[in-house]
């Protein structure tokens, strides 16, 4: 395990900006001036450092708003938030879909992977379990905020990067894409799944993990709940914005339109709270509900409905402590339904 330095932990604009000053001094035609006011190859290099330094400090200048702290990078693409309280539920949640599938971190039947990368990493967790699983694997983890860990396997960098714009890999593609846990993230699904496919390798694989958003009880013990009206309302706003919030049955097609072969769905069962009988689906609600219970149903709603249903902060706490009180409940059995989906890209 080494410790990277912060240039590692670097923005894809960053990257651009360096390139693009570097062949700047090729440049003698054309709509760009070379600047030929340098004397020596230090200052220009000290004015490198420098646009680096302002780049670097712009992306971690978080926007912070009804006492949550949130991503600065392409601000308001992303609706939750990234601070500390949030990156603990994330961790939460990681053992939470760990226990979903019986401790493994992908379903895919991938074989020594050389090429990896976890899109909307968060607190890199995922990223740093499959380095040290796979040490012979180059691990990349992308997400809007640089708040992973400096400690780190060799074998792993981070980057701040936007998954929805265009991918840049395409040259350099992947046997293993991963995702998961996009839900009420990501816009244009179908777009994301293309990019993976042009950005996998012939034979390679990707995998996506992830929610019906919309809960749901087979005794109807959800209905008219302060649970029910949460999720109505807070995604009626991801809607509102355009963002997906039931990914996880329309997997399947999306990895098709993209042109993946071999798709294979496995769909599991998330109940919230200790109330089912089988010991596995009582470990997976406990998970589920210590997951909420830090702070989740504030995190998920806040930004969400005070931006775009012009909700005060205070009318988004009671709501999250309604919902919070009849999570708490056990004569009412919420479930989610979670999807594990991966496709190959062909061989030729």
């Amino acid at each position: 395990m080494t410790e990277p330095s912060t240039q590692e932990q670097t923005t894809t604009q960053e990257q651009a900006t360096a390139q693009e000053e570097q062949t700047t001094t090729e440049q003698t035609q054309g709509n760009v001036e070379v600047d030929n006011s340098y004397e020596n190859d230090s200052a220009y290099g000290d004015e490198l450092s420098s646009y680096s330094a302002s780049l670097t400090s712009s992306v971690l200048d978080y926007r912070h708003e009804n006492g949550r702290r949130y991503h600065r990078y392409r601000d308001g693409s992303y609706l939750l938030p990234n601070d500390e309280t949030e990156n603990d539920r994330l961790d939460l949640l990681h053992e939470l879909f760990l226990e979903v599938l019986h401790r493994k971190l992908y379903l895919a039947p991938i074989k020594n992977p050389q090429r990896v990368i976890d899109l909307a990493t968060g607190t890199g967790i995922w990223a740093i379990d499959f380095a040290d699983l796979h040490p012979g694997a180059q691990v990349i983890g992308c997400d809007l905020s640089p708040t992973q860990p400096t400690l780190i396997p060799p074998n792993l960098k981070f980057l701040v990067d936007d998954i929805e714009s265009d991918w840049a890999y395409v040259d350099d593609p992947f046997d293993f894409i991963h995702a998961r846990f996009l839900c009420v993230s990501i816009k244009d699904f179908g777009k994301l799944l293309k990019e993976c496919y042009r950005s996998t390798k012939p034979g390679g694989w990707v995998e996506f993990q992830d929610l019906d958003g919309y809960p749901y009880s087979e005794d109807g013990s959800y209905k008219g709940t302060g649970l029910e009206r949460y999720y109505t309302e807070v995604y009626g706003a991801f809607e509102m914005a355009g963002y997906e919030v039931r990914p996880g049955p329309k997997l399947e097609q999306w990895f098709k339109d993209a042109g993946f072969v071999n798709v294979h769905v496995e769909k599991f069962l998330i109940p919230h709270g200790v109330w089912p009988k089988d010991k596995h689906l009582k470990r997976v609600g406990a998970w589920a509900q210590a997951g909420s219970e830090q702070n989740g149903f504030e995190g998920l709603a806040l930004a969400a409905l005070t931006r775009y249903k012009n909700w005060t902060k205070e009318e988004v706490m009671v709501l999250a402590s309604q919902a919070r009180a009849d999570c708490r409940k056990r004569d009412i059995h919420m479930v989610f339904d979670y999807y594990v989906v991966y496709g190959q890209r062909p061989e030729n």
